[in-house]
């Protein structure tokens, strides 16, 4: 299998660069999850990272390859995206159609 040095921004690996396994397409993953073991023996972090493009050349225009960004709420791109399904609700939005409970 090929790999590829990709760097870390942000969060507790940030500044480190790990050789990160690529696909058939020649890409890394679009997210990358880091379980962290708990010291009390408790249920593991797990970091998220998300693919971003690196730069682009000045002469060419293309994209130099990938990076990885801290994701610290490590929820967004968890479902895949069809073109016919709804979008998910803020948390705090009530459906629509239906009024709040605190007007009574």
């Amino acid at each position: 299998m090929k790999s590829e040095d990709t760097p870390f921004e942000g969060g507790p690996m940030d500044g480190r660069v790990l050789p990160v396994l690529l696909g058939i397409t020649g890409h890394p993953p679009k997210t990358y999850r880091i379980p962290v073991p708990a010291p009390d023996g408790g249920p593991p972090t797990v970091l998220v990272y998300r693919r971003v493009p690196r730069g682009r050349s000045s002469r060419t225009g293309l994209h130099r390859g990938w990076k990885y960004l801290h994701d610290p709420t490590g929820q967004a791109g968890r479902r895949p995206r069809w073109p016919w399904s709804k979008p998910a609700p803020a948390p705090d939005a009530t459906p629509e159609g239906k009024p709040d409970d605190a007007e009574g």
